[in-house]
């Protein structure tokens, strides 16, 4: 009697859930990059600092709609991240393949409040909320040149790699850790004619397995993590040697499927779910303005971005604070 009523709770529950947040691993701040990326400084010690303000009014389907449950009503009401990230960067003094050898050190912290529409998720609620360090990132080669007399400059980071962060509440709804590794090849390149400025960083992500991912269904299954496309772009102008005006945003696309240990011994309606979700890829595209100004040894970049094309993902409208010296 108690398998019955388990697996009719469970058809029930099948048929009014719907995918929540898109697959892939979603490491990468997608837009947190802009004016002159590339531009590598000279051999020193620099901080960075990112300040971030997401939020999503709306999550879209896999036709670019409103999410809804069966009944009409919206998936999400609301979510909001905050996010302060510490970045260090070392550039050396020693050369490879005649360019600057460097390595840098990502400590992002995050708070996130999560509101649905009704109960979902692992603890049935409606709202979820957590304050953590979501993972940490640090790539151990850097690699920067400089060509046409400092008009066009590259830089490699073979690769970026996240390791699994520090959660109180792995409720999945409302936050970002990941107890897996991602590991993302990265190549970025600015190019300055005269007043112009060009840039554009390119990333490619490959994840390890999940151990107990906590699904929106309520069971929890090791979950490989979709393959990722994304690049951040900007383009802007400078009005003089210390101010810079642009607009710049950031393209985002799931390439594998998302792959899912165990649904062959769930029942079969929620298996058919699950392998539905592993082939829902999530794309989004954003623009915004921004500018760019220097005072005394700070450099700064302020910048919006609003998503206008999801699938699979959430809207999004963003705010980016980021500030760059030398120690």
């Amino acid at each position: 009697m108690k398998k019955i009523l388990l697996s009719l709770l469970v058809f029930i529950f099948s048929l009014c859930a719907i995918p929540l947040f898109a697959g892939g691993s979603g490491v990468y701040p997608n837009g947190a990059e802009g004016f002159l990326v590339a531009a590598v400084p000279p051999p020193g010690f620099y901080g960075v600092n990112y300040f971030a303000m997401l939020n999503a009014p709306k999550l879209k389907d896999n036709r670019g709609n409103e999410a809804r449950f069966p009944n009409g009503t919206r998936v999400l009401d609301h979510a909001t991240i905050f996010a302060d990230v510490l970045r260090t960067i070392w550039i050396s003094k020693y050369k490879l393949l005649n360019g600057s050898y460097g390595q840098h050190l990502f400590i992002p912290l995050l708070y996130s409040h999560f509101k649905f529409n009704a109960p979902v998720g692992p603890k049935g609620e409606s709202g979820y909320s957590d304050f953590y360090f979501p993972y940490f990132i640090y790539s151990p080669f850097i690699l920067a040149h400089h060509f046409l007399g400092g008009k066009l400059h590259t830089v490699f980071s073979l690769p970026d790699i996240y390791t699994p962060g520090i959660s109180d509440d792995d409720n999945f709804q409302a936050n970002m850790h990941h107890n897996y590794w991602t590991f993302e090849p990265v190549f970025a390149v600015t190019y300055l004619p005269g007043p112009w400025e060009i840039s554009l960083k390119f990333m490619y992500d490959f994840s390890t397995k999940e151990d107990d991912h906590p699904t929106p269904y309520g069971v929890k299954l090791d979950r490989t993590p979709g393959q990722e496309f994304h690049f951040d772009y900007n383009i802007s102008y400078a009005l003089n040697k210390k101010f810079r005006i642009g607009i710049g945003g950031f393209w985002y696309q799931q390439t594998t499927d998302d792959d899912y240990d165990g649904k062959g011994k769930l029942p079969a309606p929620l298996k058919q779910i699950i392998e539905k979700d592993e082939e829902l890829h999530s794309k989004q595209l954003a623009i915004g303005p921004g500018v760019w100004f220097q005072i005394k040894r700070f450099f700064v970049t302020v910048r919006y971005q609003q998503t206008i094309y999801e699938r699979n993902a959430p809207q999004l409208k963003n705010l980016w604070v980021k500030v760059i010296w030398r120690y």
